[in-house]
């Protein structure tokens, strides 16, 4: 069983010893505690604005960052505006319809909407949105330190919150963009009353985000060069683990007639009846008409650990079967089910957080992920599809990165990355058949086939 990090420096601690390949005895792991609920109290974006720190015009002779990062923050990244949108038509349908007199004063909303701190400085302000301490942490413990120095570890031992490190950032942004955390979480009410279903990936969101940070040499010598698959792979496990802690959450996940089907496959139900998609798939419902759980990113996962420790591949594939029989059978056997997929999704957290991931991985985890639909499969659902194409493009980023991949073959992988994306672009037209087509497009792009 792996410890859960709580703190920056115990995730260092648990980072390597899962890099050594030593397993921690402890409690299954539980959420990190996210910089929101943290003890430090946030400042304000407007400690980090100032011209000679994070709004300046031009970096100061011998800085490490660009001195931008406020700028683009404030003018590009979207996390900016979250709390306004809770201002917006659709915001306040949904309020209305939850019963709740306000978006941008109920906790439900602006846990996610904005960086709802629980201690506060004087110049915080509630609607300047998910700003710099809601991911990087309250500046009331490591201000001090980052500004007297660029000693990155010195400042992640004052309390910085260590978004460089997979399984930590994944934490940070699938407390939101899951909401597998306890007060941050989307039920399937939020949703009838028209909130947009959540879709996230770890990496492929990273990238599309505007950075505020260039990965240049400093950045690699401060923090390590970041590993596009391993943040990829980290985050299908930590988004399954913190998944399953919220359905054996009794508060999120209560016992009743109707099941949360917030953990259930959206559009397996949410799909024109016209559009008849349903066929088997291991290790999915058995038969037609059972309300499956969301497995995709169990789905990606299986292929990961194929590739790096069949033993517990077999192991999370027995789990798999087992907690989907469950949910036919009863409450209780679903949830004894759950405790023991969990804790191998933990095992995995830390296993893929300590594996470098090398050129033969990054080919065979192409190969795996495209075989999952191809000749499995897999991905009748379009949710499990979409999983499918982001880890792909994950890989072929890494690949094009890499070098591994000629100009003729960039120009090819490109079209049929495209066709992915096309296949996925509608929940509701989405046709497994048509996505075959594209995987295997893209495998013989790959040299695969």
């Amino acid at each position: 069983m792996i410890a859960c990090p709580d703190s920056p420096r115990v995730f260092l601690i648990v980072a390597s010893l899962a890099a050594a390949g030593a397993l921690v005895s402890g409690r299954p792991c539980a959420a990190q505690t996210v910089p929101q609920f943290g003890d430090a109290a946030h400042l304000g974006v407007t400690t980090c604005a100032g011209s000679t720190c994070h709004n300046a015009r031009s970096p100061s002779p011998g800085s490490t960052v660009e001195q931008n990062e406020y700028a683009i923050w404030s003018s590009k990244d979207k996390h900016s505006q979250a709390f306004r949108v809770l201002a917006g038509d659709r915001s306040k349908r949904i309020a209305r319809n939850l019963g709740l007199a306000d978006a941008q004063s109920a906790p439900i909303c602006i846990n996610c909407h904005a960086d709802n701190a629980a201690h506060r400085g004087p110049q915080f302000q509630l609607g300047e949105g998910v700003g710099c301490e809601a991911c990087h942490g309250g500046a009331q413990s490591w201000l001090g330190t980052h500004i007297a120095s660029t000693n990155h570890q010195a400042n992640l031992a004052a309390g910085l919150y260590p978004t460089d490190q997979p399984v930590a950032r994944a934490r940070l942004c699938l407390s939101c963009h899951v909401g597998g955390q306890d007060n941050k979480f989307v039920t399937h009410a939020i949703m009838g009353a028209g909130h947009p279903r959540l879709s996230f990936e770890l990496n492929s969101s990273t990238a599309l985000q505007p950075a505020h940070y260039v990965v240049d040499r400093d950045y690699v010598v401060r923090k390590g060069a970041p590993d596009g698959v391993q943040i990829w792979a980290v985050g299908q496990a930590v988004a399954l683990s913190d998944n399953l802690r919220a359905f054996l959450d009794p508060k999120r996940n209560p016992p009743g007639f109707v099941p949360e089907l917030v953990f259930y496959d959206c559009n397996a139900c949410h799909h024109p009846m016209s559009n008849v998609r349903w066929a088997p798939h291991d290790p999915g419902p058995a038969e037609p008409g059972v309300v499956p759980f969301n497995d995709a990113n169990a789905l990606m996962l299986r292929v990961l650990a194929e590739r790096i420790d069949p033993a517990l591949a077999r192991t999370l594939d027995a789990r798999l079967v087992a907690f989907h029989r469950a949910l036919t059978e009863s409450r209780e056997k679903s949830l004894s089910e759950a405790r023991q997929l969990s804790d191998v999704a933990n095992q995995l957290v830390a296993r893929l957080a300590g594996h470098g991931f090398g050129r033969d991985d990054v080919k065979a985890l192409a190969a795996g992920v495209i075989a999952g639909g191809v000749e499995r499969g897999n991905y009748g659902e379009f949710s499990a599809a979409e999983q499918a194409t982001r880890a792909l493009w994950s890989i072929t980023q890494t690949m094009r990165n890499g070098g591994m991949l000629g100009d003729a073959q960039l120009t090819a992988v490109g079209a049929a990355m495209a066709q992915l994306e096309a296949a996925i672009a509608k929940g509701e037209t989405y046709r497994q058949a048509t996505f075959v087509v594209a995987l295997r497009g893209l495998g013989q792009a790959l040299g695969l086939n």
